[in-house]
């Protein structure tokens, strides 16, 4: 494609549906890199900066990536009256695991993912994160997170899903499972909290997963609550979900509250969120509040649900030509 100057430009373009595509522009490709499970790579693009892709998908931008990892982390700590033990399922690229280890309160983080080679590379590539790797309070360990959760000797305040996205073909669709949640359930400690990722959570999106999640999660714990906010780099409104063992620890906290915790309990300024964010990223517009309180699918092995997605790896229609 070419710009208004007559200069050619490249294009990153990525699959939302099968029917909707977006784009942006690409100045490099800084690093690459594949492991048995998926191709790794970091592109400078213009509007989003450095961009971390897993199989052609985005999984996290320089410019933006604060929004979807605070929104993850934080609500679900500062619900805790004191996190000591954290387990992150997933978080490869060391961002979940950066802001979990900004809470005082935190003696030991335990984070399993699977890809012992996109681990390496984002240590490699990714300056804003070498702090958390380097910390002596987390524990990394290389495996499947399931079997690493459950096999762990001992239990969790708080339990952290930042996993890839249920896509066909990946087989992290079985961390959102009903199975795997009462799994999870039995690893957290008296008034434990689980959060996780859910994907999309826009009006046109959220029963893609989002409201799935939401359901399953329901028939597990006695306390749900639904977030989601604007991720300008996903295209789209991305949706959490906050899991409370007990309804005293899920009580709602006023703005105020949240703002007293944040001051006692996080080192350093957080960029995005606050207890005025809270309010709003658990505000749901009338029309997804509609379409949870309507969904009656469970996520299970026998019925799983998945979320389009493709991306630079669909070398028909994308030029990687000059990069």
């Amino acid at each position: 494609m070419a710009d208004a100057g007559g200069s050619k430009r490249l294009w990153l373009e990525e699959d939302i549906e099968s029917d909707l595509r977006w784009s942006y522009t690409v100045k490099s490709i800084l690093h690459t890199g594949k492991s048995e499970f998926q191709d790794v790579e970091l592109v400078d693009t213009g509007p989003f900066g450095k961009v971390l892709l897993l199989d052609g998908k985005l999984q996290s931008a320089e410019r933006d990536e604060f929004v979807y990892h605070e929104c993850l982390v934080h609500p679900a700590l500062l619900a805790h009256p004191c996190p000591k033990t954290v387990f992150i399922a997933g978080g490869g690229e060391g961002s979940t695991a950066r802001e979990v280890l900004r809470h005082k309160t935190v003696e030991k983080c335990v984070m399993v993912d699977i890809d012992g080679v996109v681990v390496t590379f984002c240590k490699k590539h990714l300056d804003v994160n070498k702090e958390a790797f380097e910390d002596p309070r987390l524990e990394l360990i290389i495996g499947d997170a399931r079997s690493g959760l459950e096999g762990y000797d001992g239990k969790f305040d708080v339990i952290v899903g930042d996993l890839a996205d249920p896509v066909w073909g990946n087989p992290c669709y079985q961390l959102y499972t009903q199975a795997y949640y009462e799994m999870c359930k039995s690893k957290l400690n008296p008034g434990g909290v689980l959060v996780t990722q859910s994907g999309p959570a826009g009006v046109l999106s959220c029963t893609e997963v989002y409201t799935v999640i939401h359901n399953t999660l329901k028939q597990v714990f006695p306390k749900v609550v639904p977030a989601a906010h604007h991720v300008p780099s996903f295209a789209d409104t991305w949706g959490w979900q906050i899991a409370f063992c007990d309804e005293a620890t899920g009580a709602e906290l006023g703005e105020a509250e949240i703002d007293a915790r944040i001051a006692a309990r996080v080192e350093g300024e957080l960029a995005h969120y606050d207890g005025r964010c809270h309010a709003a990223i658990t505000a749901l517009s009338k029309s997804v509040r509609a379409a949870l309180a309507k969904e009656e699918r469970v996520y299970t092995m026998e019925s799983p649900v998945f979320i389009h997605g493709a991306g630079f790896n669909d070398n028909e229609n994308v030029d990687r030509k000059g990069l």
